[in-house]
């Protein structure tokens, strides 16, 4: 996202002090789709946004599409036109979220509280033309953040924009998440609340990691490994607009008054746990090319075809033969790009001439986090002793600045989850 971000309001409104350019007290709420998921729920969360507007705040929500909306308005789309024309699709399923907008401003007129819907092209949120999965560009908040200082909720509805031919354009499955952020950016926000199904982020899943607790902060970073491993909570590119941009971010629960999970820069935690978290992902799997021929350019010759097909490689390995003339490569892809890897490597057999094109989906990516490792040893031989004690055996290891990850057999995922989060002292007392 450009530096416009923050710049777009001043440019246009020259002659308007700073101080009211950056408002200190304004504050965007996100409300997800299971937040909004009925008539119920909408009224619910139009509650707490009064009660937030009570104190004072200047507010901006922004909304998704009520849960299974935009799923039901894809499968329409595929039984229309299963090779639909993007510009269209994003028409229809970015439609949801108008639903949820006009909705939720009715809601907050009946409990009195001045409101009114926003769609992406009336701000306008302004995107590249990538149809589908557009990125914001710039937002122009002259005339939105006249509406909200003036006293007046602004419902705005995520997960849209407008591209450079004044097309509708969407931002990708969670969406909503990047709207909320680029438009707290945008707006000089105090804040960005985001509400979900849950009342923050945990250290696990704690579906599966029983003594799973609830972090009160945790660095941008952390989250940011936590979100592309497959935590739910938050979207990857959200996350990466709000450390970008500095944005105060919040996890909240919509249906408890608790207190949630901040989302803050390293140096903010003033007692940092070596590990924050043990996140996992099922969508993995491995891929295998025994026997290849090892010499130079070896690497290209096999990642650039799947590079040009837009598939997308994670962990890798390579282990030489004893005699150093042919080599075994092992890496990992999205399970939905497994068929697609495979025909590509097996069109280039001829070039690449390796043995066998072995694959397994059975594998889970289980990956222990934390800011701590940069200054603390032994992290790693935590882990793999850890999971040798319980008999796991480790196919391939990566590792980052603060992130430790492994591929393990799927079966083993909650006996590795529970055991490593017991072994770095993140369990509940």
């Amino acid at each position: 996202m450009k530096s416009r971000l923050h710049t777009t309001t001043q440019a246009k409104c020259g002659a308007i002090p700073q101080m009211t350019i950056a408002i200190m007290t304004r504050v965007v709420q996100k409300f997800g789709g299971t937040s909004v998921g009925n008539v119920e729920r909408i009224r619910n969360a139009a509650t707490r946004i009064k009660t937030a507007y009570e104190r004072g705040e200047r507010i901006a929500v922004i909304v998704s599409a009520m849960a299974g909306k935009t799923n039901r308005l894809v499968e329409l789309c595929a039984n229309v036109a299963p090779l639909h024309d993007a510009r269209e699709y994003d028409v229809v399923v970015s439609s949801g979220e108008q639903v949820t907008c006009g909705l939720m401003a009715l809601a907050l007129q009946e409990l009195g509280v001045p409101a009114r819907s926003w769609l992406a092209w009336q701000i306008p949120i302004r995107t590249d033309d990538v149809h589908g999965k557009a990125r914001i560009e710039e937002i122009d908040t002259e005339e939105i953040g006249a509406h909200i200082d003036s006293g007046e909720v602004a419902v705005v509805a995520g997960f849209q924009g407008l591209g450079p031919s004044n097309r509708l354009t969407t931002l990708g499955r969670g969406g909503s998440d990047a709207s909320a952020v680029a438009l707290a950016a945008a707006l000089g926000a105090e804040r960005c609340d985001i509400f979900t199904d849950v009342d923050g982020v945990y250290t696990s899943d704690p579906r599966i990691v029983t003594k799973a607790r609830k972090l009160d902060n945790i660095a941008y970073e952390e989250m940011l490994e936590m979100a592309s491993l497959g935590a739910k909570v938050l979207q990857t590119r959200a996350v990466e607009l709000a450390m970008r941009h500095r944005v105060t971010l919040q996890v909240l629960s919509s249906s408890e008054d608790l207190p949630g999970t901040l989302l803050v820069d390293e140096d903010q935690i003033v007692e940092k746990d070596i590990i924050s978290g043990i996140a996992y992902s099922r969508n993995e799997s491995k891929v295998t090319l025994t026997e290849i021929a090892d010499r130079p350019g070896l690497a290209a010759m096999v990642f650039g075809p799947l590079a040009g097909a837009g598939v997308n490689v994670d962990m890798i390995v390579q282990s030489a033969s004893h005699d150093g003339e042919s080599a075994d490569i092992t890496f990992t892809v999205g399970t939905a790009d497994l068929e697609r890897a495979l025909a590509i490597l097996g069109e280039e057999r001829g070039a690449l001439g390796f043995n066998e094109l072995l694959s397994d989906s059975d594998v889970v990516k289980v990956s222990v986090i934390g800011v701590g490792m940069r200054t603390h040893a032994g992290v790693a031989r935590t882990m793999f002793e850890t999971l040798s004690e319980k008999g796991i055996n480790i196919q391939v290891i990566s590792t980052s600045e603060i992130k430790i990850s492994v591929l393990i057999a799927e079966e083993y995922t909650e006996l590795a989850l529970r055991s490593l989060h017991a072994a770095y002292g993140l369990d509940a007392d």
